[in-house]
């Protein structure tokens, strides 16, 4: 299947392990960039990077019987990451929009190139990269590095669930390491594909987490015995943010045909986080929403540095590598995706603190069973450390490359901290979901509406209701597994 000419994040979403293809003019497209720039060379001039040391060592002209042995230098001096293996996911989503970006025809690498790349992809080869290393800006340099070393024949690799050689998945393969020619690992190295991965991976889980969070927040809803008024339109008509309104239409949805909306309703107003989720839910949604533009705009750019003009006859240095585009709205992101989490202790919090009909700590026999109490301890200690995590790393830059390189995003770190608070609001919402659920159940006879009624349904099959006190890590895990499905498909 070939890779359009524009990727969207839906598009991504569904590509999965799908096979990839150079499209015919992707094809022509690099053939003729690269044809323009070996004309270049041979008419002599220096070109950074090209025939030039890197970074602060620009001004150094290398000779023309070395550029090959420049380039796998430079592969080589700057596979540098160290830290926690990247998961093997987004290390293929790494791969998938290297060749993206290379097949857009201005990088001035040889069709070979894309190809090594791209057989990478199919065959399920995945290099070993490593989560610390790279600055946000010059590229992602170090991951990038481990991600090419294996075209050369170097480094590690993850092949059939196994981490081997890479020399030696080659050779069993029927593949040559490859050699690079000027500007090549510049070009495979340059690049904010180990940021855009990240953040691609965190929009598509941010984007499942928003739908489970309307329907736990509903689920929380009759189980606190709470009102939907909070959700009906005209309160959204007259402030009329998009993901507000969104939100609140959403929530009325699933609570409509509930049984306990019809009972009597003692209280005059349910605490914030009850009645504002149209807004708290709606303003993250809106963050996505931003967010998702910027990373589909930077997945489908040019971000590797200089940049090989053939149809304006010009070889540019440029910034485009700089990550601060991503490093900003990365770390707004995981601030808004941390408020879901946020908003969703609260809830919790309040399904066990023993208020309206319900039993505390939503223990039967309470006292001889401490039943939630101690999960709600644990949704808080998540909760905190997405506060921590969420201090913004775009506000940091160290000078690095004896001042050539003298301000940096620090896009990496936001990339890799972010995706630590995707994984935990997923871990908070699937305790408010426990509680929920066991709320739902001293309700009985009475009944949430027949949408809700097959999330319980479906998610009983998982965790069985808890009687008594048990331990409870198995049920807070299955629950966080659960929430991989999509809601919308549960509902039907």
């Amino acid at each position: 299947m070939e890779l359009p000419e524009h990727i969207s994040l839906n598009f991504l979403d569904g590509w999965n392990n799908k096979n990839l293809e150079v499209s015919e003019q992707s094809q022509k497209n690099i053939e003729q960039n690269r044809a323009y720039l070996d004309n270049i060379l041979k008419q002599g001039g220096t070109y950074y990077g090209i025939n030039t040391g890197f970074g602060s060592l620009c001004n150094v002209r290398i000779d023309d019987s070395q550029l090959s042995q420049l380039q796998d230098n430079l592969v080589c001096s700057h596979a540098c990451g160290m830290g926690d293996e990247v998961p093997e996911a987004i290390v293929r989503w790494m791969l998938l929009l290297k060749i993206h970006g290379l097949s857009r025809g201005y990088s001035g690498v040889r069709p070979e190139i894309v190809k090594g790349l791209t057989d990478m992809y199919n065959l399920g080869i995945s290099p070993v990269v490593y989560e610390l290393g790279s600055l946000g800006a010059s590229g992602d340099l170090a991951p990038l590095a481990h991600l090419s070393l294996p075209l050369l024949g170097k480094g590690w690799v993850n092949y059939k669930d196994e981490k081997r050689n890479a020399a030696d998945v080659l050779k069993e393969l029927g593949l040559q390491p490859l050699s690079l020619a000027a500007k090549e690992g510049l070009a495979l190295l340059n690049g904010t594909q180990f940021m855009s991965s990240y953040a691609t991976w965190s929009l598509i889980e941010s984007k499942r987490l928003l739908a489970w969070a309307d329907v736990i927040g509903a689920l929380s809803v009759d189980g606190f015995a709470a009102k939907d008024e909070p959700f009906k339109h005209p309160i959204h008509r007259v402030r009329p943010h998009k993901g507000q309104v969104e939100t609140a239409k959403r929530i009325l949805q699933l609570l409509q045909g509930s049984e306990i909306q019809q009972s009597k309703k003692e209280q005059v107003q349910d605490p914030y986080s009850f009645r504002c989720m149209p807004q708290v839910h709606g303003a993250t949604k809106d963050v996505v929403d931003t967010v998702t533009n910027v990373v589909e705009i930077e997945i489908n750019s040019v971000t590797d540095n200089p940049i090989v003009f053939h149809d304006e006859d010009a070889i540019m240095s440029g910034g485009n590598f700089h990550g601060q585009p991503l490093a900003l709205h990365l770390d707004f992101l995981a601030i808004a995706m941390a408020e879901l989490a946020n908003i969703s202790e609260r809830r919790t919090y309040l399904l066990i603190s023993g208020q309206r009909g319900l039993a505390p700590f939503l223990a039967p026999d309470a006292g001889l069973n401490s039943g939630f109490m101690i999960a709600q301890y644990t949704a808080a200690a998540i909760v905190s450390q997405n506060k921590q995590l969420c201090m913004p790393a775009s506000v940091d830059s160290i000078v690095s490359s004896n001042g050539q390189e003298d301000h940096v995003s620090m896009g990496a770190n936001a990339a890799t901290k972010l995706r630590k608070v995707v994984q935990n609001v997923q871990r908070v919402l699937a305790i408010e979901l426990l509680t929920a659920a066991q709320a739902l159940d001293m309700r009985r006879p009475a009944k949430t509406s027949p949408a809700l009624e097959k999330i319980w349904a479906a998610f009983r099959k998982e965790v069985s209701v808890m009687p008594q006190d048990r331990i409870l890590h198995t049920d807070l895990v299955a629950a966080e597994k659960f929430l991989n499905n999509d809601p919308l498909e549960l509902i039907g």
